[in-house]
């Protein structure tokens, strides 16, 4: 059975963060595995605490994980500091990891920060550079590059920055974009952009919807499958989630999608009405 191991924090809301991501992992068929690196007091309203994990202790976790049962792929969340990213990397480095997916995870749904500032310089310096695929959302891309991103147009070009700090690939995520109608993600392999366009889903169940995406697409590709393939899975997943979590409530906020669909490992057969065409 194929492996992935998650390195991101608890949401004790069990929307995002590790629990989105065992989730995930389980729903696409590959065994889960984790390295906490901070524990939340969260649920779908906010968050109401914080308590970093020591640096020191993120890495035994680690090499517990790899040191005995391995993993075909890694995906990254949240990270909360310069040092717990410093420590990923060098982890990365030497376990010469293959597959890695980077969520540059730094607000929560509800606004609250969960990456520290001095932490994203680390992020670019540090991690991206050993990323399979990295995914941030238009916020997070903004962060990154310090453009700002108001369609299709800067999602390229906000990618293909990011891109070159290093990433083989990167996904911007179109979730936060005004666009009616479609939710358009943008791939960038530092040759060739490629979009993904899904069917807006309109809800508020989107708690924990950037771990899951990252989730699925390190899941898809522990399995074997090229990053473009991973990533049109996994928007498939996704947004069939969105749209089976919109009819469920969990919590008086933001509640996640249904990661399980009540159909274990099957994918709509329609593609959940998901496009790919060269952006």
């Amino acid at each position: 059975m194929k492996k992935a191991l998650t390195i991101a924090g608890s949401d004790s809301g069990g929307g995002a963060g590790i629990q989105a991501d065992l989730k995930a992992f389980a729903a696409r068929g590959v065994y889960g595995t984790s390295a906490l690196t901070a524990i939340t007091a969260q649920n779908t309203v906010g968050v109401w605490g914080v308590y970093e994990l020591p640096a020191d202790f993120v890495g035994e976790q680690i090499d517990a994980v790899m040191g005995d049962i391995g993993a075909d792929a890694w995906k990254t969340g949240m990270l909360a500091n310069a040092e717990i990213v410093c420590l990923v990397a060098e982890r990365a480095r030497r376990y010469s990891v293959g597959l890695l997916v980077v969520d540059p995870v730094m607000v929560a749904k509800s606004g609250d920060p969960l990456l520290r500032e001095d932490a994203r310089q680390a992020l670019v310096e540090q991690l991206i550079g050993l990323a399979t695929v990295v995914t941030p959302n238009v916020h997070e891309a903004e962060a990154l590059t310090g453009t700002k991103i108001a369609g299709l147009h800067e999602a390229k070009a906000a990618a293909a920055a990011i891109q070159a700090m290093g990433a083989a690939n990167v996904v911007v995520k179109g979730g936060h974009l005004e666009q009616p109608g479609r939710a358009v993600d943008v791939l960038y392999d530092g040759k060739t952009f490629t979009a993904f366009s899904a069917p807006r889903i309109e809800t508020k169940n989107t708690h924990g919807t950037g771990c899951t995406f990252a989730s699925a697409i390190a899941a898809e590709l522990a399995k074997g499958l090229a990053v473009p393939e991973a990533v049109r899975v996994a928007k498939i997943y996704l947004t069939a989630a969105l749209r089976d979590g919109a009819r469920r409530e969990i919590g008086a906020g933001h509640g996640p999608p249904s990661h399980f669909l009540g159909r274990e490992l099957e994918l709509p057969a329609d593609g959940a009405g998901v496009e790919v065409f060269e952006a």
